[in-house]
């Protein structure tokens, strides 16, 4: 039954639950907000979503670009090297950018009779990032569930995933993830060393795939 809103990025691990979910995702929302890497990535969603025969959706937040502080909205050169454990990497934390997305997934599902809203929160964004932990998951679930007359639900299946256990599974799917961008500087080819280049280089590695991806280190 197609009954969830999937909030969709075009990175590896939300394509990943797009085609692993592909039979109850009757639409997938992307949001255009300013990032250094949003250009690169929306594409991607779409073309996914077109290959599934599934909706796909731009929704504009231009606003945080203008408004919220983070590297990410700061251009390629604010974003720092390194791994995720790193401090450093906390400057490229959207200050809750998940609840809003959540939010406005909740009211379009609401308005389409949809059931579920679905994100790809893993377990390594929660180092880093409050807006993907467990207990924010929980939180915001509850909130979405008495904030709507259909008591709709967040469902995150990869939240206590690894991003190698995603990978994983993106091989059993055939996921083609020369179709997914995660760069955090926003150009051509990947960086190779910010940590999102990091992380995609070793949970590929880890899971066993031959990286599609072109880095320029």
């Amino acid at each position: 039954m197609k009954d969830t809103v999937l909030i969709l990025s075009g990175g590896m691990d939300s394509t990943t639950l797009l085609y692993d979910c592909a039979e109850r995702i009757a639409l997938a929302l992307s949001f255009d907000y300013g990032s250094n890497h949003n250009a690169r990535e929306l594409p991607m969603a779409g073309e996914n979503c077109r290959r599934l025969g599934i909706e796909h959706l731009i929704i504009p937040l231009d606003f945080m670009g203008r408004y919220f502080k983070s590297s990410l909205l700061e251009g390629a050169d604010a974003i720092p090297e390194g791994h995720y454990a790193a401090d450093n990497m906390k400057s490229t934390v959207v200050p809750f950018r998940n609840g809003i997305m959540l939010a406005i997934a909740a009211g379009i599902a609401e308005s389409r009779g949809l059931k579920h809203v679905m994100m790809a929160n893993h377990g390594g964004d929660h180092t880093i990032y409050p807006d993907c932990r467990p207990d924010f998951t929980h939180a915001m679930s509850e909130a979405i569930r008495l904030g709507t007359f259909p008591g709709i639900t967040l469902l995150s299946p990869y939240v206590d995933f690894t991003k190698g256990d995603i990978a994983r599974r993106g091989a059993e799917l055939g996921v083609d993830y020369a179709l997914t961008y995660s760069c955090y500087k926003g150009g051509e080819h990947h960086c190779g060393v910010c940590g999102t280049c990091v992380e995609r280089k070793d949970a590929l590695a880890e899971a066993g795939i031959e990286d599609p991806t072109i880095y320029n280190a």
